[in-house]
């Protein structure tokens, strides 16, 4: 059942992103720029993200612990920003499908590097030839998806 809750939130939060970055684009055409619709977009996330912190009522962050923790750990910020920009502008020009299918294949790309140097606090993994053939997958069918 556990497995089956985890597969099933994981999945709507697949359905969110291009969700996200259509919402955004539009926005970003209405607000007149599409950092405009970043700023909005984030504005949105993090008032949502205090009703959740206040019904939920979980405890005040350990904020010094957080200052002397290794530099990177801020990064998740830049790449949000980064990613709904970058959304808003090119899902229009690529379409949901294709947009969403390069994001997940540099998703794949980063996630090989990212295990096989053990980066970020995460562990270190080996690139077996079964993930390079599963990237290789779907790289494969991103291209047959662009070529219509």
């Amino acid at each position: 059942m556990a497995l089956f809750v985890s597969i099933l939130l994981s999945l709507l939060a697949g359905f969110a992103v291009p969700l996200q970055a259509g919402t955004n684009a539009r926005l970003g055409t209405l607000l007149g720029h599409p950092l405009w619709a970043t700023g909005v977009s984030l504005l949105v996330s993090l008032l949502v993200l205090g009703g959740l912190l206040l019904f939920i009522k979980v405890p005040k962050p350990n904020l010094m612990a957080a200052l002397q923790g290794p530099w990177w750990i801020w990064m998740g910020g830049l790449a949000g920003v980064l990613y709904i920009t970058v959304a808003l502008l090119m899902a229009p020009r690529l379409g949901a499908l294709n947009f969403i299918m390069v994001v997940i294949i540099g998703q794949l790309l980063i996630s090989l590097i990212i295990d096989y140097f053990g980066l970020v606090g995460l562990p270190r993994k080996d690139i077996s030839l079964q993930k390079l053939i599963g990237v290789l997958v779907v790289i494969g069918g991103f291209v047959i998806t662009t070529r219509g």
